[in-house]
Order: C-alpha cells, then structure tokens, then sequence
C-alpha cells in the first residue's frame, strides 16, 4: 500500500440537528464527532485502502481521547499523535442555513490543534512516505502550524515522496490577501493541487477556471484539480483539461466531501488508472461523503465507491 501523511488539526465537531437554527440563540446540538479536514482525510485514506499516517496535536482530555480512538479504529497509524496537558481539544460549532451554507465558530487557535510545533515531527514516520497531504485550514492557524508543514515538506521531499494540498480557504482565519502569501511556498512546491473551483478564482483573481488553474503553479508538471460539487470536477495537467461530471445525491451533511475527494485522487493516483478514472473515482467519493450526518461518516471504501458508479 502507498504511504500517505497528513498533518494537522484534529477536533471535535458539535454541530445544529437541521437547518435554520443559529449559532447566537439557544438551540440543540448533536456530538461529537471526531473532525479536522486533515483528520478526515486521514480517515478517508485509510478505508480506501491508503497506508496513512495522522501528525498532530489534541487535549489529554475526553475529546482527545475519542479522537485518538477513532483513528486508531481506522487503521491510521497515530504515532505521530500527541496528547499534551494544559490544552483543551479544538472544537468546532456549526450551523446549517437553508441553502446548506455553513456558520462555524472555530476553538483552534488557543486549544490543542492549535500547538503542532515541527521539532516534535517524529522523522522515523516519513520513511518510505509517498505522499505528504497538507490542508490550508492547517497552514492558516498560525505561525507553529506553518512552520511544521514546511518541516513536513522537507521530509517528505528527503524521503522522495509528493506534495498534495488542498487550500481549503478559511476567510474566519485568514483574509484573502494574507491567504495568498502564506500559501505561496506550498504552492510551489506542490505537485497535487486540490482547490474549489471558487478557490482557484479566489487566489488567482481569474473568474475563468482554466486560467486560474495554470496560474496557481508555475509547475507544469503538477495536476491542477480543480473541485465544482455536484458538478464534479476539472483536471489540469501539461495541456490537458479533463472536465469530469459529478454525481446527484441527497444530500445531508457536506462536511468533509473535499478531504474524500482529495483521498479518494490520490488512492486512484496510485492505483495507476488514467485521470479520468482518477477523477470519476474522486467525485464518487466526494458524493458518498455527503449523505450521511457527519465530518467522517460518510467517508467510503474503495468497494463502495465502485458499487456507487457501476
């Protein structure tokens, strides 16, 4: 099996039971559920079949030891999971609007997830590494978790395997025009390229997708995917442009659709089909991930997704 490695944030997410019902009033709540869009892709690696390794940070406390227990449950290999005192778990609140939007409100920063520091990356992990997945959510929580992606980079790179990221935007952490310095040096270095359609004109200030894909890298070798939900996904590479349909499913829970996919990519990658096996593999896990009620739940197996699109 194909190592995979991800670092970052690991949470719990305490979320609305349905629509219409903020966060600034009084209201019921259902968690938690072990989440953290690394976490989740983690999760997802691992029941497609991915030898996947988990780096990051949680509270010695109830939640951290929920979230430890689900990895592990998983097959995700947790050696680089740390339990440290003095740091209560991150959590995320979320909220549903009618038209599946999402309010959020974040503990990260100044909780566990938030103190990844890159001289605590056990090295030992990175031998025979394939692929390093890193997610913006990460890269924008501050300076540590930075400073141990560009660690896990280096490692990865030593260890001769590939750079994945998805820039998974987070504008309640970051603003636009520091998103887009922070995510430079990942940018370059990247030889998977993951983000939303929106992403992709966000960062580039392109409106057209073709061109803001090949100018999110000056790499004319890294595989530039860019994601449109339901209606699947477009995939840039040399002057390729493979525009892949999605899936129509009903949806219940959109959280973690993207880590899937991004899993769901890779796992297909090494597989060694064609991209647009690749990029069919991917939306149909992306769909799957949607209809069940949590970040990882709906996350599926490789035979589950070949039965979806049979």
């Amino acid at each position: 099996m194909a190592k995979v490695i991800t670092l970052g944030e690991i949470l719990v997410e305490i979320m609305r039971l349905g629509a219409g019902q903020p966060l600034d009033q009084a209201g019921e709540f259902r968690g938690p559920f072990a989440s953290g869009a690394p976490a989740i892709f983690a999760v997802a690696a691992a029941r497609l079949g991915l030898d996947t390794a988990f780096i990051g940070t949680a509270g010695d406390d109830a939640f951290g030891r929920m979230l430890r227990s689900t990895l592990i449950a998983e097959g995700v290999d947790t050696q680089g999971l740390q339990m440290i005192p003095n740091y209560a778990t991150g959590a995320a609140f979320v909220a549903y609007d009618e038209t599946g939007g999402r309010e959020f409100v974040f503990h990260i920063r100044q909780a566990a997830a938030g103190q990844i520091d890159r001289d605590v990356i056990p090295v030992q992990i990175f031998e025979d590494v394939k692929w390093l997945h890193l997610s913006g959510s990460t890269i924008f929580i501050n300076e540590h978790c930075r400073a141990a992606c560009l660690r896990a980079v280096e490692l990865a790179r030593q260890a001769g395997g590939k750079i994945s990221l998805d820039p998974n935007l987070r504008l309640d952490l970051m603003p636009l025009e520091e998103s887009r310095q922070v995510l430079a040096p990942f940018l370059e270095v990247a030889d998977l390229l993951l983000p939303t359609e929106n992403e992709a004109h966000l960062l580039t200030g392109h409106s057209d997708t073709a061109v803001a894909a090949r100018e999110l890298t000056n790499n004319p070798k890294t595989i530039v995917v860019t994601k449109r939900g339901p209606q699947g996904c477009s995939i840039f590479h040399t002057a390729q442009q493979l525009d892949i349909p999605g899936f129509s499913v009903d949806e219940i829970d959109p959280t973690g659709a993207g880590d899937c996919f991004s899993a769901a990519f890779i796992a297909g990658i090494e597989a060694g089909w064609i991209l647009e096996q690749v990029g069919r593999f991917a939306n149909a896990a992306g769909a799957l991930a949607v209809t069940k009620m949590g970040p990882m739940e709906g996350a599926p197996t490789q035979s589950q997704v070949e039965k979806f699109y049979e």
